[in-house]
């Protein structure tokens, strides 16, 4: 089961923009030339389709394609850079994305 630990300045930070969006893990591959190699976004959606589990996380709930999962590790935590006004997702393996974006759609 895969389990996202969120610090506590992500918690405050996705309450303050969620709103009352869904906040969605993807492996995004736009532009990326092919469908293995991609880097891993947040979005912040209106609704969610059948495709879509929930990830246990320790407050905010989170999202993701189940056919997404698999690019993913079974334990990360998602943690907010100050200086740089993004999220960094790390494994205790490896990091994600060291500067990951929050993207409404």
């Amino acid at each position: 089961m895969m389990n996202v630990t969120l610090t506590k300045r992500a918690i405050e930070h996705l309450r303050r923009v969620q709103g009352n969006k869904h906040v969605k893990l993807i492996y995004d591959t736009d532009g990326c030339g092919c469908a293995v190699n991609g880097v891993p976004v947040l979005l912040l959606i209106d609704e969610l389709d059948e495709h879509d589990v929930a990830i246990e996380t320790n407050d905010v709930p989170i999202w993701m394609e189940k056919h997404q999962l698999i690019f993913f590790d079974d334990q990360m935590t998602l943690d907010v850079v100050d200086r740089a006004g993004c999220f960094q997702l790390k494994s205790p393996n490896q990091i994600l994305n060291p500067r990951m974006s929050l993207v409404e759609r």
